[in-house]
Parts: C-alpha cells; structure tokens; sequence
C-alpha cells in the first residue's frame, strides 16, 4: 500500500436517533442514524402502527370524505338522483 493516501481508520461513534450508541472503528469521528438494529421493526419483531393503514380505497375515501358505505344498498352510492333541466328564460 502507499504511504499517506489512505484514511485515518480510527474508533467512532454511531449514535441513532431512538438513543442508541454503538462503538466502532470507521473513517469518520461520529455517525448519527435515524434507525438501528435496536429500534429497527425488522430486528425487534415488532409492527408498528403506521403500516397498518388500510388499503388503497380506503385511504381515498378518509382523504377526500367519500361516503364509504352504500346508504341504499343499490349500487349507485354517491350518484345524484336525476335533476330536472333548468328552466329556460
């Protein structure tokens, strides 16, 4: 290897966002994380909340107030009734 082009390799610090520190050798002093191996879902074996949402239709209906069940129970939920032409003047 040559001399003086390679990176300090030296102990460093990676901090994650849920207060988890590990202790490592890397090129750079100190890393902060969002998620580790402790707070990670996949890891702990925990779900979380978030990804349980529901589907895709259902996400439309609670974003644009969709009536989500069918009050006549004919199909046409959410159709006008049929309006009479307007008067011409």
């Amino acid at each position: 290897m040559k001399e003086g082009i390679h990176p300090g390799y030296t102990e460093a610090t990676i901090s994650c966002a849920c207060g988890n520190v590990v202790t490592t050798r890397a090129t750079v002093a100190s890393m902060h994380v969002d998620i580790c191996s402790k707070c990670h879902p996949f890891f702990t074996g925990k779900r979380q909340a978030v990804t349980d949402r529901g589907g895709r239709i259902e996400q439309f209906n609670k974003r644009y107030g969709v009536a989500s069940d069918d009050s006549a129970g004919d199909g046409k939920a959410g159709q006008d009734e049929e309006v009479a032409p307007a008067a011409q003047a």
